[in-house]
Order: C-alpha cells, then sequence, then structure tokens
C-alpha cells in the first residue's frame, strides 16, 4: 500500500512498514512542514493513505470535505507500539482504507472506521468495533 506518514508518527514506524512491502514516505524526512492543509493534498495527489496522530486531518475530510485517499489515525500508542498497530490495521482494513474510509485505532484495540463518502451524499459515522 501507498503510504504517507504524518512526521508525528514515529520515524521507526516507516522502516517497519517498507520491510512489510508497503511504499513509504515520512513527512518527518521533508525539510519543513508544509501544514496539514497541503500534506492532505500531497497525499491525496499521490493516492497515499496518510496515517497520523492528529485528529485535524478527521476534521479537514469530514467537516471541510477536503480530499483524501484514506486517513489512518493512532490513538494513544507509545513510538515503537505505533509500526506494530500500524502494520495491523493497514492488513486488516486494507479495503476500506484504499476506498478512502477513515479508520481510527486506539490503544484499546479498538478500530472505528468511517466509510468514504459517495460524491453527492454524506456518510454517516459506522463504528465496528475490533479487536487486535
Amino acid at each position: 500500500m501507498k503510504v504517507l506518514l504524518d512526521s508525528c508518527v514515529w520515524g521507526g514506524t516507516a522502516k517497519a512498514l517498507r520491510l512489510a512491502g508497503h511504499d513509504v514516505v515520512w513527512a518527518g524526512d521533508w525539510p519543513k512542514d508544509p501544514g496539514d492543509d497541503e500534506i492532505l493534498r500531497w497525499a491525496h495527489r499521490r493516492g497515499r493513505v496518510l496515517v497520523t496522530l492528529d485528529k485535524d486531518f478527521g476534521e479537514l475530510a469530514v467537516v471541510h470535505r477536503q480530499a483524501h485517499a484514506g486517513i489512518l489515525r493512532l490513538v494513544g500508542f507509545a513510538a515503537r507500539q505505533q509500526a506494530i498497530m500500524c502494520l495491523h490495521v493497514l492488513e486488516r482494513c486494507a479495503v476500506d482504507l484504499a476506498t478512502g474510509a477513515l479508520v481510527t485505532a486506539d490503544s484499546t484495540g479498538r478500530l472505528r472506521i468511517r466509510a468514504a463518502e459517495r460524491p453527492g451524499e454524506r456518510a454517516p459515522a459506522t463504528r465496528r468495533p475490533r479487536r487486535r
């Protein structure tokens, strides 16, 4: 899967994802932080799922209806746990993310998936609790 890791995600996550066969760009390697709007646009233009710890991207996608190629938000994980959970979610939710879903994974093992909106309609928030 093509992934953009936000700079707030532990850099070791990039290495772990690459070893698992994912095509990864880590924003922490960029010389300057372009801001959330541009990061989301950059990921969308390149068909990359954005992995972040930041809830602002969900607001950009849902409230401001900014286009994206899928967003995975990790909540409450220590740095070294981020890679493990990211790999788990990318495998388990690959179809959802590939179709533009917003997925939130928290440290209790729960996954919340908000399906992508179809043009012209608002998608309801879906909650499908899943355990690791």
